[in-house]
């Protein structure tokens, strides 16, 4: 204990010691160095890219749907027709097209966000 309060007065006491909650240190004047730019894309990049992102995520969210479906279909038919295995993959689809679901708007998204900052 008398060791960290030796330290902490020799750093009170010593003048070449600059706590933070002093004045801070002038300001100097940098000027940037980055000269200003805005990043776009050529707008027969864009248009053309953004339709294709579109049918791409339409139709994967649609084949997540129709996956979903299909397993509460073999969910449904195994439980009534007392096949164990037909139904655990029935729910294991409608799990996995949850995850792909999500998985394809998460991705889409980001992949929007990143062409819209662009332009």
């Amino acid at each position: 204990m008398s060791q960290i309060l030796h330290a902490v007065t020799t750093l009170l006491n010593d003048p070449h010691t600059h706590i933070l909650a002093e004045d801070p240190p002038p300001a100097t004047a940098v000027p940037n160095p980055i000269p200003p730019f805005k990043p776009e894309l050529p707008t027969n990049v864009s248009k053309p890219t953004g339709t294709i992102l579109g049918w791409v995520a339409g139709g994967g969210l649609a084949l997540a749907v129709l996956g979903g479906l299909l397993g509460w279909a073999a969910v449904a038919i195994g439980e009534n027709s007392e096949r164990g295995g037909m139904a655990a993959r029935g729910k294991k689809a409608i799990i996995m097209s949850l995850i792909a679901g999500v998985g394809i708007a998460c991705t889409s998204g980001l992949v929007f966000a990143a062409y819209s900052m662009a332009s």
